[in-house]
């Protein structure tokens, strides 16, 4: 886990239209993005909340209420509207639709469905997730990603969700980033001794919690021994979801840095390997790939090293590339051959005016990118509201839209407009 992610309305007949009917024609996806964990507040069910209230964590502190979207949500659905935008994502808890192995909660699933639906009405493509990065803690209890039955598990969850909504989704998201948390010798996020034993406890702390031997999540440590249940999992959380609606595209979301060799193209070569490829060929029958992108990593002969000084910087340090995505999504169409969808691209600022001009510059590359000819199907934005980032807690502000964290009043920032603008006009070109 780390920190990060109405002019052109689709109407109703545009976005149930067979994806084989679909032409370049179609609307271009202009959008913002949200997560359930992060903005839906106490969802007890799910590992991540033991997580959070287990000591020792790692958390530097709990979701609690998050930004209250379990009940705001209509409001953040009217102000992508009222941006402008015409896409919404937004993911559906598998902890709250089944709290219990087996046991699923129709009144959740009519939940996730009105979300859809209000969007539809309001002329948006609803984007959904069905999983980013929660999962319920029963499963997570049972041995999470590496237990036999997780492929099939999953895919069940997928079915029921599926056959609540799939006629109302744009398009569909198995995973969000299951490649971010492999280590290797080209990892930026390497964990060290000290790091490995605090997740161990914390693990450890919760399985304990939870009258387990274990306690396995995707995003806590090294998830390498994962990776083959998640791509098994996706080809069957596909196959559910396309034998309920056949024309609904559906693909996942993978975290791409927009990687460049400093002499190092073995370890480039290396990376593509382990942190690519075994997803791009799982997803090789899907119909897009959810790209998303927040850096651009430097990798020498030994791995990762640090940006070059010539680099423009944020006010805080970081650094400043917005055409980083523009790099990601060819390498990533070019390897795959595949439609690409920007899922998730932002900046974590305080400074609103730095976040306008890096979306400006972003899509700038984006739309550099579609004039070569690759097929980008849309830019959906990191994140719709200023909300829960994992283990930062709530100091990270990735946002186009503040929230009050006692009042959970939502005030649009300058650089929602400055997106609902190029949105308006059909984007910069």
């Amino acid at each position: 886990m780390i920190d990060r992610r109405q002019a052109l309305a689709l109407g109703a007949a545009a976005m149930a239209a067979p994806a084989s009917a679909r032409t370049s024609r179609d609307p271009f996806l202009w959008g913002a993005a949200t997560a359930g964990h992060q903005v839906e507040g106490n969802n007890v069910n799910a590992d991540i909340w033991l997580l959070e209230q287990v000591k020792p964590t790692l958390f530097a502190e709990p979701s609690g209420d998050a930004c209250d979207s379990l009940h705001r949500w209509d409001q953040d659905v009217a102000i992508v509207k009222a941006l402008g935008l015409n896409a919404y994502r937004f993911s559906v808890e598998w902890s709250r639709i089944e709290p219990a192995e087996g046991q699923f909660s129709q009144a959740y699933l009519d939940h996730y469905a009105r979300i859809v639906d209000r969007c539809r009405a309001s002329g948006l493509a609803p984007v959904v997730t069905f999983s980013h990065f929660t999962t319920p803690r029963w499963f997570a209890a049972h041995g999470g990603w590496e237990a036999p039955d997780a492929p099939t598990l999953f895919a069940r969850y997928c079915d029921r969700v599926a056959r609540a909504m799939a006629p109302g989704i744009s398009h569909a998201l198995t995973f969000n980033e299951p490649n971010l948390s492999i280590n290797g010798p080209w990892s930026r996020f390497r964990p060290n001794a000290k790091s490995n034993a605090a997740t161990q406890a914390m693990l450890a702390a919760a399985a304990r919690q939870s009258g387990s031997d274990r306690f396995s999540l995707l995003n806590a440590g090294d998830s390498t021994p994962m990776i083959p249940g998640v791509l098994r999992a996706h080809r069957l959380g596909r196959a559910a979801i396309k034998a309920v609606r056949g024309d609904l595209p559906v693909g996942m979301s993978l975290a791409i840095s927009d990687d460049v060799s400093v002499g190092g193209d073995a370890m480039l070569a290396a990376k593509r390997r382990a942190y690519y490829e075994p997803f791009f060929e799982a997803g090789r029958d899907d119909d897009f790939l959810g790209v998303q992108t927040y850096e651009r990593t430097y990798i020498g002969p030994s791995g990762p090293v640090d940006t070059p000084a010539s680099t423009p910087r944020c006010a805080d340090g970081k650094p400043y590339e917005p055409e980083a995505i523009g790099g990601s999504i060819r390498y990533t169409h070019k390897a795959t051959g595949k439609p690409i969808l920007v899922t998730e691209n932002g900046i974590d600022t305080t400074d609103d005016a730095e976040r306008a001009r890096f979306i400006s510059a972003a899509i700038a590359a984006v739309e550099a990118a579609r004039r070569d000819g690759i097929p980008v199907l849309g830019y959906i934005h990191w994140s719709l509201l200023d909300n829960f980032e994992w283990l930062s807690g709530y100091k990270p502000r990735y946002g186009l839209v503040a929230v009050d964290r006692t009042t959970f009043k939502r005030t649009v920032k300058p650089s929602a407009h400055v997106l609902g603008g190029i949105a308006q006009a059909g984007g910069t070109r």
